[in-house]
């Protein structure tokens, strides 16, 4: 049992990772975007393209510390409380769902986030840390 809950634990930190890696990525190779999710959805308005590489590879090095299982309580808990301000920052598309299915994926995703922080001491499974 202990083998099977160390695998699903690794399998929930490597799939969060690649969600949140696209995140921190789109900020380093599509600006634009992610200028426009800052304006849209946290009211940050003018972040020039410079401002959003330093973002994106400062997340993007705290997500490969996740995703190798380094410094647990920091960026395990930098990644739950990272998603759950885009969560909750989209608290507007939940009120008309069938329109915005797609963010709906958010909420289990940070459920895992959640699990993982709790779990995170249980977390072995091709881990560093």
């Amino acid at each position: 049992m202990h083998n099977r809950l160390g695998v699903s634990l690794f399998i929930l930190r490597l799939t969060v990772f690649i969600v949140m890696a696209m995140w921190s990525l789109d900020k380093i190779v599509n600006p634009g975007h992610s200028a426009a999710v800052f304006e849209n959805f946290y009211f940050i308005s003018g972040m020039g393209s410079s401002v959003l590489l330093i973002i994106g590879l400062a997340q993007l090095a705290i997500e490969i510390a996740f995703l190798l299982g380094l410094w647990k309580f920091w960026t395990y808990g930098f990644v739950l409380v990272t998603h759950a301000i885009s969560t909750l920052s989209s608290w507007q598309q939940y009120l008309d769902p069938f329109n915005h299915m797609l963010f709906l994926a958010a909420i289990p995703m940070l459920g895992a986030c959640i699990a993982l922080f709790l779990m995170r001491d249980e977390d072995k499974h091709w881990s560093l840390g």
